[in-house]
């Protein structure tokens, strides 16, 4: 129910946006986040403690904690209904295109009736958005190609969507009796940025039982296949799940080969044939006997190899690394120390820097680093030289009242399109970390592109580079630029390059940071939080950082207080 919610209220957002509404669509946005970060059931949350629970939401007010309760109650928002009967359009779909915001949806629909994507892509290629007052040939050239972009991404869902989702159905699974043994494999479990569907292997004396339980779930909104030992649904999520029962003898090989890659294991088996062995996911035999499959661990010792994590099986020189026992040893969760982006109610976060670190302090955290906007984006609430002041000041007093974790005055500051960052430099010589980015001129060409941010790494008042490709997964492409020369001119500058956390964000991706890693640039991870509930995000940067191969000595947010603030000053 909760991403059901989350998606209303976006689209709630949106349709006020279209009629020019002020506050109420950031209000409803703001919502949605909160809700979308919940790791409760949020009719569980009704039902315990009522509209109060419900208030307690990030975001939740009392207007829309009652319209939670309706949709609770009926299965509807009565409110929703009647601005979709005004306006009959996908929003959210028409909404995920580069560039079309509520607005400009507006305004093809009342001026061309496009309701959908495929009204979309019709009227593009028939050349009719190009006439259009304020659209012209090239934003129709430019709705064409996010068009092309968005329907790649089709069928898949992010990461930060699909995991917590997953841990559900496993928790559920694990929960029955009959269940020895459960695990998700496939692309999720070698935490990808998007996932196709759900691959769930486990082991059950009474499978029958475990298969009927499975088809039965409350997410499952279709059953598409159900047998003895394998069985298929599609979820209310829209992801497709596959359960297999396989044998205790089989479950290493079986865990190992469907979770993949394809290639990592296309390599595993010729490994096994020059052995004059046979692997399949029943096991590794020789001649018909199996003489392994109980583990993983146990398939890749017997195939003479070190045990590789999921994270990098993705035949990208793993199996080689492994047979020469130069496999890295990958950063874990146990060594972050801090959180290095975040924002707070001074912009648009919807949580005051008190209550972000406290809750950073209960994760265990060090340290973290407050980085609200700062500048000419006023989309995003940037502060001005006096709020900055006023903020530096409740920060010193938060430092002196918290015992156990420190709060960086840290910024965002805007680049313009010389890498230049949108703030006085006296002032930005004050702060404790600057973080760099690019949030408007996304089109520039490669080479400008590419200089942009090497400017920005050459200024000695910033600290680190945000969000480096300024990609949104599945909307927004990544800027054009030559990613190999940015990295140097980060190792030439002794600079920070950021794996931003956010589930759509995940910026830098896995094959950047390796070459990173491999130039020995240091990286950061921030979760670019709105909200405490956010906060846990640390773990999809960290797991784009593992598939990356970074060890601890690659990420700043291992080093403890004083070893970091080393760093930031040097």
């Amino acid at each position: 129910m909760n991403s059901q919610l989350a998606k209303i209220f976006l689209e709630i957002a949106e349709y006020l946006a279209m009629d020019n509404i002020p506050f109420k669509p950031a209000a409803y946005e703001k919502a949605a986040r909160g809700i979308e970060s919940l790791k409760k059931d949020i009719e569980d949350i009704y039902r315990e403690e009522g509209l109060d629970g419900l208030e307690k939401i990030p975001g939740v007010g009392k207007s829309i904690a009652e319209k939670i309760e309706e949709y609770i109650r009926t299965g509807k928002i009565k409110y929703y209904q009647e601005l979709k009967k005004e306006y009959p359009v996908s929003l959210l779909e028409l909404s995920s295109v580069e560039g079309l915001g509520p607005k400009h949806i507006k305004t093809l629909y009342d001026k061309l009736e496009i309701k959908d994507l495929a009204d979309l892509e019709k009227a593009a290629r028939e050349g009719e958005i190009e006439k259009l007052p304020r659209f012209g040939k090239k934003v129709q050239e430019n709705i064409l190609r996010g068009i092309e972009f968005v329907k790649a991404g089709q069928g898949r869902m992010l990461l930060g969507s699909a995991l917590p989702l997953s841990e559900k159905i496993k928790q559920r699974l694990e929960g029955r009796e009959e269940a020895e043994k459960v695990e998700v494999a496939g692309s999720l479990r070698r935490m990808k940025e998007t996932v196709g569907d759900l691959d769930i292997l486990a082991v059950s004396g009474k499978p029958e039982k475990l298969m009927e339980y499975f088809c039965s779930m409350p997410e499952v909104e279709a059953v598409l296949a159900k047998g003895e030992t394998k069985s298929s649904v599609r979820l209310v999520q829209g992801l497709d799940a596959d359960l297999r029962i396989v044998s205790a003898e089989s479950y290493g090989s079986a865990l190992q080969y469907f979770t993949g890659s394809k290639d990592h294991g296309i390599k595993l088996r010729r490994i096994a044939q020059e052995k004059g062995l046979k692997l399949n996911e029943y096991g590794i035999f020789k001649g018909e006997k199996q003489i392994a499959g109980q583990s993983e661990e146990e398939v890749y010792e017997t195939l003479g190899l070190k045990y590789i994590n999921p994270e990098i099986r993705e035949d990208a020189g793993e199996i080689e690394a492994s047979r020469n026992n130069k496999l890295p040893k990958l950063v874990n969760y146990d060594e972050i120390k801090g959180d290095l982006q975040m924002h707070s109610t001074w912009s648009d976060g919807s949580a005051s820097i008190r209550e972000m670190a406290q809750a950073a302090k209960k994760i265990g955290y060090e340290y973290i680093a407050i980085t609200d906007h700062i500048g000419k984006l006023k989309i995003a609430g940037a502060l001005d030289e006096q709020e900055v002041l006023g903020q530096w000041n409740e920060i010193d007093k938060l430092n002196k009242e918290l015992d156990g974790i420190k709060i960086f005055k840290g910024a965002e500051a805007d680049l313009d399109e010389k890498g230049r960052p949108e703030f006085s430099e006296e002032f930005l010589s004050k702060f404790d970390l600057v973080l760099g980015s690019i949030h408007s001129k996304f089109r520039m060409a490669k080479d400008d592109m590419t200089q942009r941010l090497i400017n920005a790494l050459e200024n000695p008042l910033i600290n680190i580079i945000a969000h480096p490709t300024g990609r949104i997964i599945g909307r927004r492409e990544a800027i054009s630029l030559d990613i190999e020369k940015v990295i140097e001119a980060a190792k030439e500058n002794k600079k920070i390059l950021e794996i931003n956390c956010y589930p759509d964000r995940l910026d830098l991706k896995d094959q950047h940071i390796r070459i990173a890693v491999e130039k020995g640039v240091r990286l950061s991870l921030g979760t670019d939080s709105h909200s405490p509930d956010q906060l846990p995000y640390l773990k999809f940067g960290l797991a784009q950082a593992r598939r990356g191969w970074a060890e601890r000595k690659d990420i700043v947010n291992c080093l403890n207080l004083g070893e970091l603030k080393k760093v930031l000053t040097n």
